[in-house]
């Protein structure tokens, strides 16, 4: 099962955000955690007595969480435990699938409403179609009542070729029916899509590095470079991160043989070095990587290694700042921790790890500092240290460490702050929402219009425009209304996604990407 991209999506890049910013296993695996003999005696006996003589029963497993997550918390902000149930989840997450019945869902009025099947997907197989309601999985009632995520995903998950029972209504025809479905690997895509934004510029969003993302990004190359592009932008705005061998293979496919991609050194002064082979698809065409605030650790070692090489042109915002590298380690009990066990640095040999005194919120969440110091808006106002500055490798550009890529070409948030808060709410989940529910009002009426069609309905028709206002005034949200265009082209398109593809809503949105526009200039 997927669920909604407003459910589990944003559950999965939560937990990486919280989980600092993931980044795996570059480095050999050994399971050995430091720690004085006379430490792990003190820790071990300090339970024994609470669980033998405190007056009170205590559960000594939850003591343990929050002693490892303080002791945690003494070391660096990426160092984190992850208990048995979020390992799942985050597990899943990087893994690239998991097994589940393939739909994109939301609770709607108390009852589990399809926004979408997947393509060739159990579900879709089975029958299920866009608008259905899920009212019992066996003899689990999933209506009027609250379910925890947990509990839903556990009804609807299972073992690859296992059954599940559901009993559905589906609302088009006012009728309720059984239908078996039998559950099967469901991808979770980590490559959103790849395209062409004209005729000779290709277009591919990353919006994190899992085990799939490489051959899921080759796959979207060779196909643009079958469409006869030239230059091709690789979008890692708010990719949190990943698999670090991911990043490299991708930076592969751009680099010529024996060029550096990245360097590790670990506690004992030990380097790995990752070098360019001769096997890249895309050596010799224009690349392009956007960056963002939010862009981080993997992300910034593709960046870095493109930016350092003088291969392409870095655009957009300065980067989060992550130069830690982090391998998990298993504790036995289905939790895990993943530890900073070496650091990374690009190719000229910068280290773009930020300064880390604060661990708390604010490390995470520098956005409202940039905000405050106007970086976000003047290239000019971001800081450098001169202490701190290489030269790229082929054609000795300045480049400064000490807090992420600074972009070679700058790209600002707009400077209509009312503006900048619409573009937030137009792609959450409450534009989904809506257009879902405008839908379901009468979707044998949308499922007859074309594309061109669809557009005429929504900028023709003012319904849709105050329609949505109302529902935003509802949800106690303020909006600024004054750029109705930017707001119906946004509705446009998740109409588009919701009735057609992703990537006809691609199509749509990016015509209105500041920083695609930007690229498209440079051209």
């Amino acid at each position: 099962m997927s669920s909604s991209r407003k459910i589990f999506f944003p559950l999965a890049l939560s937990i990486a955000v919280a989980f600092g910013l993931l980044l795996g296993n570059k480095l050999s695996r050994n399971n050995d955690v430091a720690s004085t003999v006379s430490g792990k005696n003190k820790l071990n006996r300090l339970l024994d007595f609470i669980d033998r003589e405190y007056v009170d029963d205590v559960n000594t497993d939850s003591i343990v969480d929050i002693t490892v997550d303080k002791i945690l918390e003494n070391l660096d902000p990426h160092s984190i435990y992850i208990n048995k149930k979020d390992l799942v989840a985050v597990s899943e997450s990087m893994n690239g699938n998991f097994v589940g019945i393939g739909v994109n869902f939301y609770m709607y009025k108390d009852t589990v409403a399809i926004i979408k099947t997947i393509k060739d997907g159990p579900s879709e197989k089975a029958g299920l179609k866009a608008g259905d309601r899920i009212l019992f999985a066996e003899n689990f009632q999933l209506f009027d009542k609250k379910i925890s995520n947990d509990t839903l995903f556990s009804k609807l998950k299972g073992e690859v070729g296992s059954e599940v029972n559901l009993t559905i209504f589906r609302k088009s025809t006012n009728k309720k029916f059984k239908l078996k479905v039998k559950r099967d690997v469901i991808p979770i895509k980590s490559v959103d899509v790849a395209l062409k934004v004209s005729d000779e510029v290709g277009y591919i969003k990353i919006n994190r590095f899992a085990e799939t993302t490489y051959n899921e990004f080759h796959k979207g190359l060779l196909k643009l470079k079958a469409q006869g592009i030239k230059s091709l932008i690789v979008d890692v705005r708010g990719n949190g991160g990943g698999y670090l061998e991911m990043a490299e293979k991708i930076a592969d496919e751009f680099l010529k043989d024996k060029e550096l991609i990245v360097k590790t050194k670990n506690k004992k002064g030990n380097e790995d070095l990752s070098f360019a082979t001769e096997e890249g698809d895309f050596e010799s065409g224009k690349i392009y990587v956007l960056i963002d605030e939010n862009t981080a650790s993997a992300s910034e070692i593709l960046a870095g290694a493109i930016q350092d090489n003088d291969r392409g042109t870095i655009v957009g915002r300065r980067s989060f700042g992550k130069g830690l590298v982090q391998r998990e380690m298993p504790l036995g009990d289905g939790s895990a921790v993943r530890l900073t066990v070496a650091r990374y640095y690009t190719p000229s040999g910068r280290s773009i790890q930020k300064p880390f005194e604060d661990k708390a919120d604010g490390y995470f969440n520098e956005f409202e500092k940039r905000f405050a110091n106007g970086e976000l808006y003047e290239a000019d106002s971001i800081k450098v240290a001169d202490s701190l500055k290489y030269k790229t490798i082929k054609k000795g550009r300045i480049v400064y460490g000490g807090g992420g890529i600074i972009p070679d070409v700058f790209v600002p948030l707009s400077s209509n702050h009312g503006e900048e808060a619409t573009t937030m709410i137009m792609q959450s989940g409450l534009v989904d929402y809506f257009v879902f529910e405008e839908l379901d009002k009468n979707r044998a009426f949308f499922e007859k219009l074309s594309l061109e069609n669809l557009k005429t309905e929504i900028f023709a028709n003012d319904k849709y425009f105050n329609d949505f206002q109302n529902y935003v005034a509802q949800g106690g949200f303020l909006m600024d209304y004054s750029n109705k265009e930017k707001i119906l082209t946004y509705l446009y398109a998740e109409f588009v996604r919701q009735l057609f593809s992703d990537e006809a809503h691609y199509k749509i949105i990016l015509q209105e990407d500041a920083m695609v526009k930007k690229v498209l200039e440079l051209k």
